[in-house]
């Protein structure tokens, strides 16, 4: 018989609201004993500390705080840490795994918007469709800009992914449905056999480079990735090559990068940025060739609510006793993002 664990929201207030209506409410209250309060964004006051020492479930998302030591001697019957979003790695570290405490993410509910932007800006970029637009707005009437950035086509171009991630992934599947691009893969922690079964090739990032017309970055921000793309591999792409950033900002090197765009033969689309958002000082504003997004492609208004039905499922599966459909552990923490 599914048993009905004790259950409790950690995250900011105006999250909760957003990704919990009355549908997963009700989802939650079927499969879960929920009390007061129903949700926090704080572990440390005397009433949160009480409600705690009856939890065995927490459903988390942006705004935990980390569940440091001290959470855990409060909370001795928690058993998992459901996670309604995408990465653990600021409220869950060492002292959850080595409690053995369940934890899981929804980051593959929250890799489906991620790869559709992704697919939407390299699509744009073969015609490089919005750095024309900037274009228009300065030459309107004109159309001899329409020549000065390079082939505008979209067959037979190679676009290279860093990172065979969840997202790289669900873009390499992309595009092969769409059979317009060769895709090469740069990750060495994959096996090659995974990335060819994709349909793609595995490649080593000096050999892809000067080969992209599109570079789309997948890889986790690790001590190893920061700055993986700076100026030698920025100066390796070819003229008129799209470099499009969704992953994190720390991959390159914000004064590289700008540097490469203010010489005007590499164009960007960046979702994210390092510092994030960028200085109002900062070229990359003003640059026809560069196209800076707020950090939107991840999971927004209701497509959220596909991240706290991946949480609600794992909550359901720890009740009924199955096993996660998507683990976090100590490893895995350790190399995605």
């Amino acid at each position: 018989m599914t048993r009905r664990p004790e259950t409790l929201l950690v995250m900011g207030h105006d999250t909760m609201r957003l990704q919990f209506g009355e549908a997963e409410l009700q989802r939650l209250r079927a499969t879960a004993r929920l009390g007061e309060p129903l949700c926090t964004d704080e572990l440390a006051s005397a009433r949160v500390r009480a409600r705690l020492a009856e939890v065995e479930v927490l459903i988390t998302s942006w705004g935990c705080p980390p569940l440091d030591d001290a959470v855990l001697r409060a909370a001795p019957n928690l058993r998992a840490v459901l996670h309604a979003a995408g990465s653990v790695r600021d409220h869950v570290g060492a002292a959850v795994f080595d409690r053995g405490v369940r934890v899981t993410t929804a980051a593959d509910a929250n890799a489906e918007p991620v790869a559709q932007y992704t697919l939407g800006a390299i699509l744009w970029a073969f015609k490089k469709v919005p750095f024309l637009a900037a274009d228009a707005r300065k030459f309107r009437e004109d159309w001899r800009y329409r020549d000065q950035r390079g082939e505008l086509s979209g067959r037979d171009r190679t676009v290279v992914l860093v990172g065979f991630s969840r997202v790289g992934r669900r873009v390499a599947a992309l595009l092969r449905q769409l059979d317009i691009a060769r895709v090469l893969v740069v990750d060495p922690v994959v096996d090659a056999g995974e990335i060819l079964a994709a349909g793609a090739e595995p490649a080593g990032l000096a050999e892809a480079l000067p080969q992209a017309d599109v570079l789309s970055l997948h890889a986790p921000s690790l001590p190893e990735t920061r700055h993986m793309i700076s100026a030698a591999e920025l100066a390796a792409l070819p003229p008129g090559a799209v470099l499009i950033n969704t992953a994190r900002g720390a991959l390159v090197d914000t004064a590289a990068l700008e540097r490469a765009c203010e010489a005007d033969g590499l164009h960007a689309v960046l979702d994210v940025t390092e510092p994030e958002p960028l200085p109002a000082g900062s070229p990359l504003y003003d640059l026809p060739n560069v196209v800076l997004t707020p950090h939107i492609a991840g999971s927004l208004g209701s497509e959220t609510r596909r991240m706290s039905a991946e949480a609600i499922g794992e909550l359901e599966r720890y009740a009924a006793g199955l096993p996660p459909r998507a683990p976090v552990t100590r490893h895995s923490l350790a190399v995605q993002a």
